[in-house]
């Protein structure tokens, strides 16, 4: 490809809101573009190198049994009602009607779809085990997208789905793509560790993250390493230290001016945040049936710790969950800032009213608590003397420190972005969807499901931010759209670099070299620049000077160190640089221990 026809220019500036080095990068090499948020075009650059990762991904996922295929992008209602996600799911699910009024999907995911398929197609143990996949566009309309192509609303994803006719099928489909997982990041040029994970609405009996490690990254992991335990913050457990058992107290009403958190709290009565209960309060869309209610949410944990929202919405079985507002919190009857379940009335106008507390709430005793009269606080408050909860469950997030739950050696709290996930779904879209097969015995079992996803352009921008300098990109050769860089410097004297550069061209072509050609009339300054921003493998300069020696010049993006080569040399010293970097990147590919 020629730079004087590519459609694509680099900017000096990145765009104002880009916080992440790859949305930065990308944006200014003329990788991605944006129509609107979370919404972007590939441009040729970014899609050569999607090309290359969705090849990899389709070489792993064919070596483990594979068969591709492709799925629609619009759904009809009726497929996700039946598994009831149609109810589950809140305003992400992009959903519209057709000319015929009927309601339509736009894909999340194609567990249904697959589910579909599979009651269709499948009838006989003979039939199974089945791996199938798809590249395809998917569409979640999340409300906070940001990081440039890390957390879009327009996506696309290589999403597999297993088939199987015991639990020990499913154990070697997901095994399998545990270890295909890793061989496919580590192709792509990044690490990643497999963590414990929520298996949210995607449903099932296990699910594990794939995290490629970034202080950007959206998503805080908490690891282990004594004994290996890690686990996205979402779901980790920890050992919670319990206070001293006291005896019961007698309720006492007490003044507390202006104490409206609980560290002004602990401060004005001098006693430890783990003293306090803390209240919380949010508006939950709990599905019942084919509707959806609108409850009140008091959640309620001890004042040292954190609410884990996803705990809560789990809990809950909630499709949507927010903060409620100071309206909304008088308008059951409490008082914002001194608000507990203490003297609620029994019933109000607004919302019915569920009281959720965490399980360490459950074992403190003579805790400080809201009085719901603004400027007081209720001390030595307990859980069933004083009030009841609906549920007790663990509802508080894990921190750096706390003790692992499996060994109780200290935490430590990273970062990460989620580059791929699996799931073991098991029959929990067989049943719904009436998926069974006849077993060798004549006897109809459902049939025992995975689900396994990609997303290639988050996959891309973590490659990005993994491997970047102050001058720009450095793509791995794996995924670069281009292996070398072809640099042509011009000269007012002679057309002899030109010539020169443009045979080398032909040259590295006709030997199946991916090049990228600066034929344009620029300064070398510009050129150098473009070449370090955009960031591809190899390059080689031509120029007058060189060639006057019969010199061409050889670089890697990824060293300091430039060398000069005789020019008839330049094949196949570029060929050999080529062969080395697949080298490195091969020898990443290692076993990864199966930890569940």
């Amino acid at each position: 490809m020629k730079m004087s026809v590519l459609f694509s220019q680099t900017l000096r500036e990145a765009p104002t809101d880009a916080e992440m080095p790859s949305h930065k990068l990308l944006v200014r090499a003329g990788f991605i573009r944006q129509l609107a948020a979370g919404i972007y075009t590939a441009m040729p650059l970014a899609k050569r190198s999607l090309t290359k990762i969705e090849d990899i991904m389709r070489a792993e996922i064919n070596a483990i049994g594979g068969q591709e295929m492709s799925m629609p992008v619009v759904h009809p209602a009726e497929v996700w009602q039946e598994t009831e996600r149609w109810y589950q799911i809140g305003s992400e699910m992009g959903r519209f009607k057709d000319k015929n009024q009927r309601d339509m999907v736009l894909a999340m995911t194609h567990e249904e779809v697959v589910a579909d398929l599979t009651r269709k197609e499948i009838h006989s143990y003979r039939q199974l085990p089945v791996l199938i996949y798809h590249i395809q566009t998917k569409w979640r309309d999340d409300p906070r997208p940001r990081a440039g192509l890390i957390r879009v609303r327009e996506f696309t994803m290589k999403d597999s789905y297993s088939l199987d006719a015991d639990w020990e099928g499913l154990d070697k489909q997901y095994r399998a793509h545990y270890q295909a997982y890793f061989d496919i990041f580590h192709r792509c040029g990044i690490s990643a560790i497999a963590v414990k994970s929520d298996v949210g609405m995607m449903g099932g009996k296990l699910a594990h993250e794939y995290m490629y490690l970034t202080p950007y990254g959206e998503d805080t992991l908490m690891l282990c390493d004594a004994c290996g335990y890690s686990a996205n913050r979402q779901v980790a457990t920890f050992k919670k230290a319990a206070l001293p058992e006291e005896e019961p107290l007698p309720t006492e009403k007490v003044l507390t001016p202006d104490c409206k958190t609980i560290a002004e709290l602990a401060a004005f009565l001098n006693i430890p945040a783990a003293k306090t209960a803390k209240a919380v309060f949010m508006i939950a869309d709990i599905p019942e049936g084919e509707s959806s209610v609108q409850k009140f949410v008091f959640a309620i944990v001890r004042g040292d710790m954190d609410l884990n929202e996803t705990k809560l919405v789990n809990a809950l079985k909630a499709s949507e969950l927010r903060p409620a507002t100071e309206e909304e919190i008088v308008a059951i009857g409490a008082v914002p800032g001194y608000a507990s379940p203490i003297g609620l009335p029994e019933k109000n106008t607004y919302l019915p009213v569920i009281t959720i507390v965490d399980e360490l709430i459950a074992q403190s005793q003579n805790l400080v608590a809201g009085a719901n009269d603004a400027g007081y606080h209720m001390l030595n408050t307990n859980l069933e003397r004083d009030y009841r909860a609906d549920l007790v469950t663990d509802l508080t997030s894990a921190r750096e420190g706390d003790g692992c739950p499996e060994c109780g050696a200290p935490f430590r709290e990273v970062r990460g972005v989620e580059v791929g996930n699996i799931f073991k779904l098991g029959t929990r879209y067989s049943d719904s969807l009436g998926c069974t097969f006849q077993n060798k015995d004549g006897k109809e079992k459902p049939v025992i499901m995975g689900s396994y996803g990609i997303g290639s352009g988050r996959l891309l921008a973590s490659v990005a931010e993994e491997h970047n300098d102050e001058y720009g990109l450095i793509w791995p050769i794996t995924v670069a759209p281009y292996q070398v860089h072809l640099v042509m410097l011009p000269s007012k004297k002679d057309d002899l670099a030109m010539e020169a550069a443009a045979q080398l061209y032909e040259d590295l072509l006709a030997a199946g070299v991916e090049v990228l050609f600066d034929d344009r009339d620029d300064s070398p300054g510009v050129k150098f620049n473009d070449a370090d921003l955009i960031g591809m493998p190899i390059r080689i300069t031509v120029g007058a000077r060189g060639l006057k020696e019969g010199m061409v010049e050889i670089k890697r993006r990824n060293e300091k160190e430039k060398r000069m080569i005789p020019l008839g040399d330049a094949l196949k010293t570029v060929q050999a640089e080529i062969d080395a970097l697949f080298a490195e990147i091969q020898a990443t590919i290692v076993k990864v221990p199966y930890e569940e």
